[in-house]
C-alpha cells in the first residue's frame, strides 16, 4: 500500500511538471518575438501552430532557416535565415520535404511524394520553368501558414473548395487574356449537375477541378482523352459510346453534346429534334440518323407514360386497402429497365434501345394488369359487401315500422 501511495504522488508531481516541462521544450525566439508584434508579423504565429504543420511540432526555421534557440534577434536571423520566401523558391522549399521519402515517413507515411514530380510535368510547373512568375505554385493553393489537412472543411483544397480556389486566377479575365484562355470556367461549373451534388447535396465524390484536370500534375486533358476522363465516373456510358459511331465522329467524346464545364442532368428531351436536343444539331428528320434520334426519344417517353400510368392505379388501388407488393417490385423493374435504355441511348443504335424497352414493357404490362385486378377485387368486395348491408338495413327498417306499429296500438 505504501509503495502505491508513493507511485500515486509521484504520478501527480508528474503531470503538475508535465506543462512547465512542454512549456519549456517549446521554447522558440521566433514565437516569443512575433508574437510581440502587431498585424500579420504576429497572426503567423497563430495560423503556423493551427497549422497542419504546427501540428507536427514543425519549428518556423524549417522553412526560413536561422536559430530558434537565440536569444537576440541578431542571432536568431542568422544561420542560413532567408525571412520572405520568394514565389521563385517555393516549390522546391516545399519539395525538400515533401520529395523526401524518408524524411516524410517520420510525419505522415500515407503522403504521396511524387507531387513536385508532377508539379514540373503540368503546365503550371512547364510555365513557371519558363520564368513565368503569374502561374500556380504551392501557396496559391495550399495557402503558406495556414496550411491544412485535404480533408479539413476549412482547407482551400477541400473538395468542396478547391473549384473556388482554382477560380482566384481562372476566372480573373485580365490574367487569362495572357494565356489565351477563357475565364468562364467557374461560371459554367457552379451552374453544373457537378457543382449542384457537390455543393448542395454534399456529395464528395461529386466531380471538381481537380478530379478532371489533375492537382498537382494540372494538365488540361486534350480532345482524344476527354472521354477517358469522364468514363472514370461514367463507365457504362463511356463504353457504348465506344461502340457507337459517334466514336470516331467526334474525337472530344463527351463533351459534344454535354459540354465540359457547364453540364446540364440530361433528360429524354435532350435527345430527339426538338429545339435543345443534342441530335438537332446535326441531325434533322430529312436523315436516317435524324429520325432513328426522334424514334429514341418517342420511345423513351412512350415508355415512361405507361409506367406513370400503371403508378396511378397502384396509388388508387393502394389507397382503397388493396395489397399491391407485388406489382411494387414489377414497377421497380420496369424503371431499371427505363435507366437502362438511358443509357444505351449513347450507341446512337434504336434496336439496342429498343431491346432493353421491351423488357421493361413486360413487367409494365404484368405491373398494369396486377393494378387492375386489384382494383377488380376492390369492386367485387364492395358488390358483396353491399348484399348484407342492403340485408341488414332492411331488417332495421322492419324492425323500426314493427316498433311504431306496437306503440301506435298502446297509445289506442
Amino acid at each position: 500500500m505504501r509503495i502505491l501511495k508513493n507511485f500515486r504522488w509521484w504520478l501527480a508531481g508528474l503531470v503538475m511538471l508535465a506543462p512547465c516541462a512542454m512549456a519549456e521544450q517549446g521554447k522558440n525566439a521566433c514565437v516569443d518575438c512575433h508574437s510581440k508584434l502587431e498585424g500579420n508579423l504576429r497572426v503567423v504565429v497563430e495560423e503556423s501552430a493551427a497549422s497542419v504543420h504546427g501540428h507536427k511540432a514543425m519549428s518556423c526555421t524549417t522553412c526560413h532557416g536561422g536559430n530558434a534557440e537565440a536569444e537576440a534577434k541578431e542571432k536568431a536571423h542568422g544561420n542560413g535565415f532567408r525571412g520572405r520566401i520568394s514565389r521563385a523558391q517555393v516549390t522546391e522549399l516545399c519539395g525538400s520535404c515533401h520529395a523526401d521519402g524518408e524524411r516524410m515517413k517520420t510525419f505522415n507515411p500515407s503522403l504521396r511524394t511524387d507531387q513536385l514530380a508532377l508539379y514540373h510535368t503540368s503546365v503550371h510547373g512547364k510555365k513557371r520553368e519558363q520564368g513565368d512568375e503569374r502561374v500556380a505554385v504551392c501557396t496559391d493553393c495550399h495557402g503558406v501558414h495556414d496550411i491544412l489537412p485535404i480533408n479539413d472543411p476549412r482547407s482551400p483544397v477541400h473538395p468542396v473548395n478547391v473549384a473556388s480556389t482554382c477560380k482566384q486566377c481562372h476566372a480573373d479575365g485580365d490574367l487569362m487574356k495572357n494565356y489565351r484562355l477563357p475565364s468562364t470556367q467557374f461560371a459554367d461549373y457552379s451552374d453544373s449537375v457537378h457543382h449542384e451534388a457537390m455543393a448542395e447535396r454534399g456529395d464528395l465524390s461529386a466531380p471538381t477541378c481537380s478530379t478532371c484536370h489533375g492537382s498537382h500534375g494540372a494538365v488540361p486533358p486534350g480532345a482524344a482523352s476527354v472521354a477517358n476522363v469522364c468514363s472514370t465516373c461514367h463507365v457504362l456510358q463511356a463504353q457504348f459510346f465506344n461502340e457507337s459511331i459517334h466514336k470516331e465522329a467526334f474525337p472530344e467524346g463527351c463533351a459534344t453534346c454535354h459540354g465540359s464545364h457547364k453540364i446540364k442532368h440530361p433528360d429524354d428531351n435532350f435527345v430527339g429534334l426538338a429545339k435543345g436536343a443534342a441530335c438537332a444539331e446535326c441531325h434533322s428528320a430529312d436523315d436516317d440518323p435524324g429520325r432513328s434520334a426522334q424514334a429514341i426519344h418517342d420511345r423513351l417517353s412512350q415508355f415512361e407514360a405507361q409506367i406513370k400510368d400503371t403508378r396511378g392505379l397502384m396509388d388508387r388501388a393502394a389507397s382503397a386497402g388493396m395489397d399491391v407488393a407485388d406489382a411494387e417490385l414489377e414497377v421497380a423493374q420496369a424503371k431499371d429497365a427505363l435507366t437502362k435504355a438511358r443509357v444505351r441511348v449513347h450507341t446512337a443504335s434504336l434496336p439496342r434501345v429498343e431491346a432493353e424497352l421491351n423488357a421493361g414493357r413486360t413487367v409494365a404490362i404484368k405491373a398494369h394488369n396486377t393494378a387492375e385486378e386489384a382494383l377488380r377485387e376492390r369492386t367485387r368486395r364492395r358488390k358483396e359487401l353491399l348484399i348484407p348491408v342492403t340485408a341488414f338495413l332492411a331488417v332495421v327498417i322492419s324492425l323500426g315500422a314493427y316498433i311504431r306499429e306496437l306503440e301506435r296500438k298502446q297509445s289506442d
